[in-house]
């Protein structure tokens, strides 16, 4: 049996040390992982939390992907331990990840709106006891009635779905609070609870969603480039209206990401790092994951040291949470503000103008209702960390991937890193959002973490 199989409890990848560490979506662990996470002889432990369109089997995959290169880049002194952290997520099986599935796994083109019935599982998964209107909705979908009011029914079934007549304050857009923790600096700004996304006209949203796919190249299942385009009549925009269900998984899981970092992952760490104070602890996030391992930052005591760095693989939250302060309101901040501070070295966000889903439609399920841009079209306000970078934090510098590597990154605070040069493959409507496992990037969590040779 492997290390990694032996401290994985039954859970064999290609590298070891290798544990798993499980959340449950109240970002509770699940004790014998977080036990074996502890039992880990390392020097440096890498932690790595997975992205939206992951289910458990793919996330271990992913983990096994990255990971690989590691051993062979690291010098003498350094002794690795592998965590993966697994968090309640979902998987569209009908958006294929690059190098994970096989050419051409997406839908038949014929299969239109469809849910195919891995998805539908999915779904059920992620919100379970909701079976009648997850029936409806899929009946919906596959049948694209003309009508107004089938339309409207779809809507009402989504936000109920979604949870948002019951919005916590604490779970909005990092780009409006202003102390980042929640309630009091979102009232202070004035801003409401739910995203447009579920409060404009449901026809207006699904028009804008299928545009934004046809932006994106197209839908799942529908080959892209010219050959699609958003055509006239109702039927058309229920590809749309399919996105917006999409959307819906992704806002949870938004949310879900910020609870399991600030409330489970962080404080596990302290935990770990308190017992074992020579730790030196990497922490490396895609998609949400990446917004996991970033609110894990907040649970990191005044004047520890155990982080040493943080990679941001097309981080999916905004790209001014680190700001002290934001461009269109000078009295407020980002969600994670100062957090930087917390990590004893570098926070690199890798960021890439391939990924169609970071590109297009984060700023979709990002903006909130009245935002004067209406909701189609990226502005600055609204963009992703993972699309463009750290943005209004002075003196972080923005670095090509072939720069960063050649010459290195700064030993502390942001750094922005283009990595279009490797992370550009992927098909609609997400791009090359999950197009993470290069040898270059491994390569850069080394650097930032000084674990070279």
């Amino acid at each position: 049996m492997s290390d990694a199989t032996a401290a994985g409890g039954g859970i064999g990848i290609g590298v070891g040390p290798y544990a798993e560490l499980t959340f449950d979506a109240d970002g509770d662990p699940d004790p014998g992982t977080r036990d074996a996470v502890g039992l880990l002889e390392a020097t440096d432990l890498l932690v790595f939390a997975h992205g939206w369109n992951s289910d458990r089997s793919t996330s271990t995959r992913l983990f096994d992907r990255f990971y690989a290169p590691f051993p062979g880049l690291v010098g003498p002194g350094v002794r690795l331990g592998f965590v993966g952290v697994v968090w309640p997520s979902i998987r569209f099986s009908d958006e294929p990840i690059p190098d994970f599935d096989p050419h051409g796994a997406l839908a038949e083109p014929g299969h239109g709106t469809a849910l195919d019935p891995a998805t539908l599982r999915a779904l059920g998964e992620f919100w379970p006891g909701r079976v009648a209107e997850l029936d409806r909705v899929a009946e919906l979908l596959e049948e694209r009635p003309e009508s107004q009011a089938a339309f409207t029914e779809f809507g009402a079934l989504v936000r109920e779905l979604a949870g948002v007549d019951a919005v916590d304050p604490v779970d909005l857009d990092p780009a409006v609070a202003v102390s980042g923790v929640g309630g009091v600096g979102a009232a202070a700004a004035g801003a409401p609870p739910v995203p447009a996304i579920f409060t404009e006209d449901v026809l207006e949203v699904c028009r804008a969603l299928a545009e934004g796919l046809v932006e994106a190249g197209g839908p799942p299942g529908v080959p892209a480039g010219p050959g699609f385009s958003l055509g006239g009549g109702l039927r058309s925009l229920w590809n749309g209206a399919k996105e917006l269900l999409r959307q819906a998984t992704y806002y949870q899981m938004k949310k879900r990401a910020g609870v399991v970092g600030e409330h489970g992952l962080g404080p596990v760490l302290a935990e770990l790092a308190a017992r074992r104070p020579a730790l030196r602890i990497h922490l490396i996030g895609h998609s949400f994951g990446a917004r996991v391992v970033s609110f894990s930052l907040r649970a990191v005591p005044d004047g520890a040291r155990y982080v040493k760095s943080a990679t941001l693989l097309q981080g999916a939250f905004s790209h001014y949470s680190f700001a002290d302060r934001l461009p269109h309101d000078k009295s407020s901040g980002g969600a994670l503000r100062g957090m930087q501070r917390k990590v004893d070295g570098p926070v690199v966000a890798c960021h890439s103008p391939y990924d169609s889903a970071l590109k297009v439609f984060y700023p979709l399920a990002s903006r909130m209702a009245g935002d004067s841009a209406g909701l189609l079209g990226l502005d600055e306000r609204w963009g992703a960390i993972g699309h463009d970078g750290v943005q209004a934090v002075s003196g972080a510098p923005r670095l090509t991937l072939d720069a960063a590597l050649s010459a290195g990154v700064p030993q502390a605070g942001c750094v922005s890193v283009d990595t279009g040069s490797v992370v550009r493959r992927g098909g609609p409507p997400s791009g090359a959002h999950s197009d993470i496992c290069h040898e270059e990037l491994a390569r850069l969590v080394v650097a930032a973490g000084r674990m070279g040779r």
